[in-house]
């Protein structure tokens, strides 16, 4: 679907377990659904039988005729097809864990933090920090490092894999490999205080020379600016306590409170998919945060009206 108020953002459907467009969900859905089908084979003969005794009605012993006896009866129904009903169920189950803890060849690490309430997202092997937005290669194995700053989280991109805790000093590993691109919804699954439906994330799958071209300018400091406005923006950010909490690449801020903002430009969403990422917006949180997301950890921002259409102009410009 479309969403309204970005420049075609375009999401891969809703975020769903049973619309999978990576190997593990792939994997999950299947498990699914043949749970699924067995439960829908037994509740059609259970009612079966009870359509069949409404029918017959009650009948005497001397009239009753049955082919099997009632203690045979309760050992099939009751006992034998349960047990293999759930031994089936216990195999594959435990088969489709092995798959998705398997290690792939050449996986690209990539380390994600769950702080309240937001993603800090990092590539070591390439030097790149960013926020909220996961990009990754399609048909590469992805090795996503979970770890929390505060309390416990949960990181569950439906589409693309299962669901696996972030917690405080252990370090969890889930693995995915996207088959489709696109952009995939995700959502912090274990409630962690009053914005924990408010803390989303993007998985945006895309070619691999797509994804190239997004490390190697994600790699460098972004361009200074280049004009009055934008310039008069950044002096406004590293005189104001934005850079004490925040860091930009290439600059003197380097604040660790808040997510790292090098390329908050690109970015599609504000504040872990809270709001689209756009000019009115972007003006909003950074003046009172707390109107768009209560309970938010950065303060309100007071700023001159010129002031602050140069800092949004500066940040707009960060890619």
């Amino acid at each position: 679907m479309i969403l309204a108020g970005s420049p075609s953002v375009l999401l891969a459907g809703s975020p769903s377990m049973l619309d999978p467009h990576g190997t593990e969900a792939s994997r999950l859905a299947g498990v699914w659904w043949l749970a699924f089908g067995m439960a829908v084979v037994v509740y059609m003969v259970v009612a079966g039988f009870i359509l069949r005794g409404v029918l017959r009605g009650r009948r005497s012993e001397q009239g009753r005729s049955s082919r099997i006896s009632e203690g045979a009866f309760i050992w099939i129904g009751g006992i034998i097809v349960p047990s293999l009903i759930l031994l089936v169920l216990a195999v594959v189950t435990v088969q489709a864990t092995t798959h998705l803890r398997r290690a792939d060849k050449n996986p690209l690490s990539v380390e994600v933090v769950g702080k309240r309430w937001w993603w800090e997202v990092r590539y070591p092997s390439l030097g790149v920090t960013t926020a909220n937005e996961i990009h990754i290669p399609v048909g590469q194995p992805i090795d996503l490092g979970l770890d929390s700053a505060d309390v416990i989280h949960s990181f569950w991109v439906p589409q693309l894999a299962g669901k696996l805790d972030n917690i405080p000093g252990q370090h969890n590993v889930l693995r995915m490999k996207a088959t489709t691109a696109g952009v995939y919804r995700g959502q912090c699954a274990e409630f962690c205080g009053v914005q924990h439906a408010k803390m989303g994330v993007l998985v945006i799958a895309e070619s691999p020379a797509t994804f190239a071209r997004w490390a190697s300018q994600h790699q460098h400091a972004p361009s200074p600016p280049d004009g009055d406005e934008t310039a008069r923006g950044q002096l406004v950010f590293m005189s104001s306590p934005c850079a004490g909490c925040h860091t930009i690449k290439g600059t003197q801020a380097d604040g660790t409170r808040g997510p790292d903002l090098t390329d908050v430009g690109s970015r599609l969403w504000l504040g872990a998919v809270t709001v689209h990422n756009t000019r009115n917006n972007l003006e909003a949180w950074i003046t009172d945060p707390q109107l768009v997301k209560p309970g938010v950890l950065m303060p309100p921002t007071p700023l001159p009206p010129d002031q602050l259409r140069a800092l949004v102009a500066y940040l707009e410009s960060l890619r």
